[in-house]
């Protein structure tokens, strides 16, 4: 039933709250005082609202993502308590670990694809932080008792719906660093004891790893305000030498953006006549592929266009993981290599984590 003026929710927290978020630190904090630390999901926050059968999943752009969920609707009915509002994150599994490839593709604008995802790839609702539950407003009480409080409420949970594991341990939370990113997660966040939820705060801290790659630069993309450079397009070579679009370096300050297209104005090719994504140029149709130049559901309306370069440069990046065969964020763009050919730039080179099993990680006791 969809949540309207004329049908609210009638709860002690109602939609839309802006998440509370999280910024990020280089060093996971030891324990000073009641500090909590608990994995860092890798899917889509949302908050869930439930009054009995109403449900609602708001995203953290505050756009729903009730209609595109249809199982986790009914998870929700069946395994949050009747009146509750729960902060969490969505999340895909294929296999022993998280997919976000096959999460995105959950966001789709055909409801009949949207049923046949729901069966192909369900959801799971990981939660970690509980905003109300039956008429209490739980907002201004301390984490370490929404957290208890959360436990409670999802004792009847477990099979779509889990509360994340946490720890007060820094030695337990070290280990979790290092040995869940085997399963898709990517870092850990920490959380005081006694915090109040505060929306779209930067209240916590998170931790997130963070690798160094050399990749080629095999054209860009200009900026919305102009004819600057908008973001690198970065690629990385298979066994056989094909050039595969791996992601963008895009965070530059103006000036740079400005002094970016002088320096690449040397590498510009001619024509797409040769180039190793001269095929894709025009391409204006959904893809999962690597393409650079291509329209999805995530991107449409913007102008993905490149300016082609000889792919003959080569940057150190830093990204955080893996998505796949690509990188799951935004990479930094560190330093030239003038050092190191594009050939060289392989995906041998990238550290692989060791596997994790998504069970050993939702199997966790909970503290």
């Amino acid at each position: 039933m969809p949540i309207s003026p004329m049908n609210p929710m009638r709860l002690p927290v109602t939609p839309p709250v802006a998440p509370m978020l999280a910024k990020a630190v280089k060093v996971l904090p030891e324990q000073s005082g009641d500090l909590c630390y608990e994995p860092k999901w890798d899917g889509f926050r949302c908050i869930v609202f439930r009054d009995g059968d109403e449900v609602y999943l708001g995203s953290r752009n505050e756009r729903p993502f009730t209609r595109y969920f249809p199982e986790l609707v009914e998870a929700v009915r069946a395994e949050l308590p009747e009146r509750c509002v729960v902060d969490g994150e969505i999340v895909v599994r294929n296999g022993p670990v998280l997919d976000f490839d096959a999460l995105q593709q959950r966001i789709h604008p055909a409801a009949s694809r949207v049923a046949m995802l729901a069966g192909h790839t369900p959801a799971m609702f990981v939660a970690f932080d509980l905003l109300a539950v039956g008429h209490e407003n739980l907002m201004g009480a301390p984490f370490a008792e929404r957290r208890r409080r959360l436990v409670e409420a999802l004792r009847g949970a477990g099979r779509s719906v889990h509360a994340t594991p946490l720890t007060r341990s820094y030695e337990q939370a070290r280990a979790w660093y290092e040995d869940f990113e085997g399963a898709g997660l990517d870092g850990v966040v920490v959380k005081p004891g006694d915090l109040p939820y505060l929306p779209d705060k930067r209240a916590m801290v998170k931790v997130k790893h963070e690798r160094t790659a050399d990749v080629v630069v095999a054209g860009y993309r200009e900026h919305k305000s102009g004819p600057v450079v908008g973001s690198l397009l970065l690629g990385l070579y298979d066994d056989a030498h094909t050039l595969h679009h791996v992601g963008v370096a895009a965070a530059f300050t103006m000036r740079r953006r400005a002094e970016l297209v002088d320096e690449l104005a040397p590498y510009r090719a001619g024509d797409l006549a040769g180039h190793p994504w001269g095929s894709w140029a025009g391409e204006r149709t959904e893809s999962s592929g690597r393409m650079p130049g291509a329209v999805s559901r995530w991107s449409a309306g913007k102008d993905l266009s490149f300016i082609p370069l000889r792919p003959e440069l080569v940057v150190e990046v830093a990204y955080d993981h893996m998505e796949g065969t690509r990188f799951r964020h935004t990479a930094r763009f560190l330093r030239w290599r003038p050092d190191r050919s594009p050939a060289s730039c392989t995906y041998e080179q990238l550290e692989t984590p060791a596997g994790y099993d998504l069970d050993d990680i939702l199997g966790t006791i909970q503290k």
